[in-house]
């Protein structure tokens, strides 16, 4: 029998999230990105999910195992999110080898078989990736709204989904086809419109679309980027929650020193248009750049969703420090406007960790007084088209 949702109930403080991924338990077999490689390794991923998926279609002992598999492991991330005290959690894409590339296997015009090479990340790292061959179209058959409530059924919390945007999507491909990459991120961002208007009617409530690209191209977000983001919300209007999450990069494994991120710079580029748009909510890290914080006076209606724990590195941040940053982030936003989260997806964290800093995370939020707020103006409201 389906779980009965109830509304977010967040103690008095502040709401908490999750992004995205949690590292996949070890019985699952499915490829993961984050244990063989966020850069240019990644490709022994693309190809060993490769040969999951086929497995999976000659063997239906195989394909039912793994069925039920999937959905231990689903129960158990979400668990551990409602143990420490996280309001809106998500199903730790526990299904997926990384967090793009999962849906565009589903996509005619995107060859997984014959990858091209591609330097990604502006120079971050060379790889070998899926190639757009012709025009990209929804084949199907995954159904992301059963998907949505399978991980629905096993909790009472309000669970959020999560979909790469257009220009993610395109940063971790290769375009042999399209002559106007313009054409080619509308021809996505209506694949991915669709996909939330499935899980709108299905009864989700919280959609994320994944743009961290955004933060390493802000001149192409500002170009076109943030109107193929309102285009993949199209007519969704009120009936849900509307998030877009930007970080700035993976490094390729736990605590590496160094790696080449985003200049969080291009948050401040970044939040005027963002705030124009109808996203209900942009998510932005913190916890690595220790941003201005004068830049959350930049968006004057949109929720942020502040990331105060880093997510690759085992230091646990205190709950403490975490109060006291959120604290200073309440001088400059209502707390209505402001949820807490990690910095972008837990995946390169190992476990114990992981629910230190998620505890030391939502215990600091519970704990954040509504006096140290500082009211400030909701601004203008835009709705989707």
């Amino acid at each position: 029998m389906a779980a009965e949702v109830v509304p977010e109930l967040q103690p008095p403080g502040l709401r908490t999230t999750v992004v995205g991924s949690f590292p996949k338990p070890g019985y699952l077999d499915v490829a993961d990105w984050f244990k063989i490689g966020t850069g240019g390794e990644s490709d022994k991923a693309t190809k060993m999910y490769n040969e999951m998926l086929d497995k999976q279609s000659k063997d239906a002992d195989y394909r039912e195992k793994l069925e039920s598999d999937l959905t231990r492991a689903t129960k158990e991330v979400i668990g551990i999110q409602t143990e420490c005290g996280v309001s809106l959690v998500t199903d730790g894409e526990v299904r997926r080898e990384n967090y793009i590339h999962y849906l565009c296997r589903f996509m005619d015009g995107i060859d997984f078989k014959n990858l091209t090479q591609k330097v990604c990340r502006n120079g971050a790292y060379t790889t070998e990736l899926p190639t757009i061959r012709s025009k990209v179209t929804w084949r199907g058959p995954l159904d992301i709204a059963a998907e949505w409530r399978k991980a629905q059924d096993s909790t009472n919390a309000p669970v959020k989904y999560t979909l790469p945007g257009p220009m993610t999507i395109m940063g971790t491909t290769h375009n042999a086809f399209y002559e106007d990459e313009k054409v080619l991120a509308a021809d996505l961002a209506d694949i991915v419109n669709n996909l939330i208007h499935q899980l709108v009617q299905s009864g989700c409530r919280h959609v994320q679309v994944d743009e961290p690209v955004f933060a390493r191209q802000p001149e192409k977000a500002l170009d076109w980027g943030v109107d193929m983001l309102d285009r993949c919300f199209e007519r969704i209007g009120s009936k849900c929650e509307k998030q877009v999450h930007i970080c700035c990069g993976y490094p390729e494994y736990l605590d590496q020193i160094g790696y080449a991120k985003a200049d969080p710079r291009a948050y401040f580029q970044l939040a005027p248009a963002i705030d124009k748009s109808c996203v209900d909510a942009a998510s932005i890290e913190d916890a690595h750049c220790k941003n201005d914080l004068r830049l959350l006076d930049a968006f004057k209606r949109v929720k942020v969703i502040l990331g105060v724990v880093q997510v690759a590195s085992s230091r646990v941040e205190s709950q403490e420090e975490i109060q006291e940053r959120l604290a200073q982030a309440l001088k400059h936003i209502s707390p209505e406007r402001l949820i807490v989260a990690p910095d972008c997806g837990l995946a390169l964290l190992p476990l114990p960790i992981l629910r230190e800093k998620l505890m030391n995370m939502c215990a600091a939020a519970r704990r954040c007084s509504c006096n140290e707020a500082h009211a400030s103006g909701a601004g203008v409201k835009r709705k989707c088209p």
